[in-house]
C-alpha cells in the first residue's frame, strides 16, 4: 500500500521530508524499514541558523550527499531494492536528453535543490509535455501569480505542482529556478524491482492525471 506524500512540519525540514517522500513514492509502506526513516532524520537538519540555532538553516548539500551514499549502501544489503545517484553542476537541468528527465521517464524519482524564496528541496515524479510533475513539501493551496504554474491537491500520491521546464534552468534565485550551475545538486532514486512495463504504465497514468487538473 502506498502512502500520500507529506508536507514539511516547519520552515526548515524540506530536505528530510522530500527524501522520505521519494521513498514513499517508490515503495509500498510495508516494505520501508524503520531504520531508513531513523537514519534520514538523524543526519538531516544539520545546518545552524544565523542565531546559532541547530537545524534552523535546513539540511546541507553534504548531508544530502551522505544520505544518498547511505541509501546506496542500504540497497546493497538487500533490505530495500533501492539505488541512488548524486548529480551536481551542469548535469542538473530539466529538459530533453538530461539525466533528470531520463530518470523521470524511466520510473525514477528525483530530489532537486531549487529556489522558493530560499534554497529548497522538492521531489520530481514525472514529465508531462514541457512541464515537470513536482511535489513541493511546502504547503500551498492558493495559485501562484505565474499563471502557467499549476497548483493541484488532487494527486496526493504523486505531485502537487505542474511546472514548465523554463522555470528550472535559469541561473537565478527566481521561483523554482535551479540556480547557478556550479551550485546545483540532485539525488536520483530508483526502485530496482520496477519492471519496464510498470514504468511505462506509470508514465501513462501520470499523463492521464494531468488532464484532470
Amino acid at each position: 500500500m502506498k502512502n500520500p506524500l507529506n508536507y514539511q512540519l516547519s520552515e526548515y525540514d524540506c530536505g528530510p521530508t522530500t527524501i522520505l517522500n521519494a521513498i514513499s513514492f517508490l515503495f509500498e509502506r510495508e516494505d520501508i524499514p524503520p531504520e531508513l526513516i531513523r537514519t534520514v532524520m538523524l543526519y538531516s537538519l544539520d545546518c545552524y541558523g544565523p542565531e546559532g540555532k541547530f537545524g534552523e538553516c535546513g539540511t546541507s548539500c553534504t548531508a544530502m550527499m551522505f544520505l544518498c551514499n547511505w541509501l546506496c549502501g542500504f540497497g546493497k544489503t538487500g533490505r530495500l531494492p533501492i539505488s541512488c545517484k548524486y548529480v551536481t553542476g551542469e548535469d542538473v537541468y530539466i529538459g530533453e536528453g538530461g539525466v533528470v528527465t531520463s530518470a523521470l521517464q524511466n520510473g525514477g524519482a528525483v530530489i532537486v535543490r531549487l529556489y522558493y524564496d530560499v534554497a529548497h528541496y522538492v521531489l520530481l515524479t514525472g514529465i508531462k509535455d514541457d512541464s515537470v510533475l513536482m511535489f513541493d513539501p511546502y504547503y500551498r493551496a492558493e495559485p501562484f501569480d505565474e499563471n502557467d504554474i499549476i497548483v493541484t491537491l488532487e494527486h496526493p500520491f504523486t505531485y502537487n505542482r505542474i511546472v514548465p521546464f523554463h522555470y528550472s534552468n535559469h541561473e537565478t534565485t527566481n521561483l523554482y529556478s535551479l540556480g547557478l550551475k556550479k551550485e546545483r545538486e540532485a539525488m536520483i532514486l530508483y526502485n530496482n524491482k520496477t519492471p519496464t512495463d510498470v514504468k511505462l504504465e506509470q508514465a501513462l497514468i501520470n499523463s492521464a492525471n494531468t488532464s484532470h487538473v
